[in-house]
């Protein structure tokens, strides 16, 4: 399994931009789908972004298209989700997720591994 950590979140206002950072720990980083998930009060944890295994190919919802970018480097054991324009319903903490599809995947229950989690608060 791996291990994860987030960071970069915090308090902003609409319009600006954040940079959330997921370090792994373990030799097979390369190897997983990588993900970011949020949860708003609430609310059920969403899908937000999914890279494969190579960074190559990704997937971002509908709800932040646009706006969000996932990328990994497989070398710094790293993932990001740069989040640009930033809106109030954007408010939630995030997570990063990896599975062992390598291809990554929007269900939440394909992801077997979990970071701790970096609030995000967008006020008006």
């Amino acid at each position: 399994q791996v291990q994860l950590v987030e960071s970069g979140g915090g308090s902003v206002q609409a319009g600006d931009s954040l940079r959330l950072s997921c370090a792994a720990s373990g030799r097979l980083f390369s190897s997983y789908g990588m993900g970011w998930f949020r949860q708003a009060p609430g609310k059920d944890r969403e899908f937000i972004a999914a890279v494969d295994f190579s960074g190559r190919n990704s997937a971002v919802a509908d709800s932040v298209k646009g706006r969000f970018t996932i990328s990994r480097n497989n070398a710094g054991n790293t993932l990001w989700l740069q989040m640009n324009s930033l809106k109030p319903e954007d408010t939630a903490v995030y997570y990063c997720a990896a599975t062992r599809y390598s291809k990554g995947s929007r269900d939440v229950s394909e992801y077997g591994s979990w970071g701790q989690g970096t609030q995000v608060t967008v006020s008006s």
